[in-house]
């Protein structure tokens, strides 16, 4: 005898508010960076900053990993640990420390307010899912609205600062970055896999640093190494506890989506530290901006209804 029943497939997975919280208190620590960078800059290399908060953050990933007795990674972790690391120890801080020496932080934090869309198009292509094509559209149209914002600012379109180019290849990094630890956090824990990315790049990281120090010894004022020990100890470091962990709590996708607060944050937070004016121009583009990463991230949550399929069970 047969006997047909019914499955209902969930339109989405549930939202966790705990998901939600963490991530939004990695952003707001995100925030900070660029307008900490723009000060650090003014007595200290580009490249000192962006190697030598790795070091430090390095320095204290392996006190917690020591004092917990954390298992190492499996070989293939660390491959996966190295792309972290590349992305998000190493290619944004440089990067973004070197754009910094050039233009404004509420400048960048349009630019970078391009990461959420960037973000959600590496885990499309890293989890292999099909968004339909509005996603695709609004990804791109995101990142053109970008690009005429940074060549407008400029003063002519299409004329883009070594500085925008620097920008946009930092938020590549850190999205890359972003989405493998996301993962990768649901394997070995957050605080873990940020930790394990920082010691992985701490030897190159340490010769930078020393490098730079020796080809441009830091003259620092007191304000500019507190600049310095934030991005250190809490972009570099406690920050990546809280958002990873947002992220592995999950849903991936809609915690991601946090992000497009940042670059509003970071502009408030340029305007207060640093007094920078903040025109119709970059209150306009960063509005463009943002909204186009919203709908790229928005678009790519967007499940299929509810369907029923039957099942025939033989009794």
């Amino acid at each position: 005898m047969k006997e047909q029943s019914s499955v209902i497939t969930p339109a989405r997975t549930a939202l966790s508010r705990a998901g939600l919280w963490w991530g939004f208190l990695g952003v707001a620590a995100f925030s900070f960076t660029l307008p900490f960078t723009r000060i650090a800059v003014g007595g200290l290399s580009p490249l000192f900053i962006g190697s030598g908060r790795a070091v430090v953050a390095a320095a204290l990933a392996a006190i917690a990993l020591a004092a917990t007795r954390q298992h190492p990674p499996t070989r293939v972790q660390w491959w996966r640990l190295a792309i972290v690391a590349g992305g998000v120890v190493a290619g944004f801080p440089i990067l973004t420390s070197f754009a910094m020496t050039a233009a404004p932080a509420s400048h960048g934090a349009v630019v970078i307010g391009l990461l959420p869309a960037a973000t959600a198009v590496i885990v499309v292509l890293r989890t292999r899912e099909r968004p339909g094509r509005a996603f695709w559209w609004f990804a791109a149209l995101g990142a053109i609205t970008a690009v005429v914002f940074a060549s407008l600012q400029n003063g002519d379109l299409g004329a883009l600062h070594w500085a925008d180019l620097l920008l946009f290849a930092a938020v590549l990094a850190a999205a890359v970055g972003y989405a493998e630890g996301g993962l990768l956090a649901r394997e070995l824990g957050a605080w873990q896999t940020v930790s394990w990315a920082l010691v992985l790049a701490a030897p190159l990281m340490l010769v930078l640093t020393l490098a730079s120090a020796v080809a441009d010894p830091p003259t620092a004022s007191p304000v500019q190494w507190l600049a310095f020990a934030y991005l250190a100890v809490v972009s570099m470091f406690l920050g990546f506890f809280a958002w990873y962990r947002g992220l592995a709590i999950g849903p991936m996708a809609p915690v991601s989506q946090i992000q497009l607060v940042q670059p509003v944050m970071s502009i408030a937070w340029a305007a207060l530290l640093l007094h920078e004016q903040i025109g119709w121009p970059t209150a306009l583009g960063g509005l463009a901006v943002i909204v186009c990463a919203a709908l790229a991230v928005r678009t790519r949550l967007i499940y299929p209804r509810p369907t029923t399929r039957p099942l025939n069970e033989e009794s």
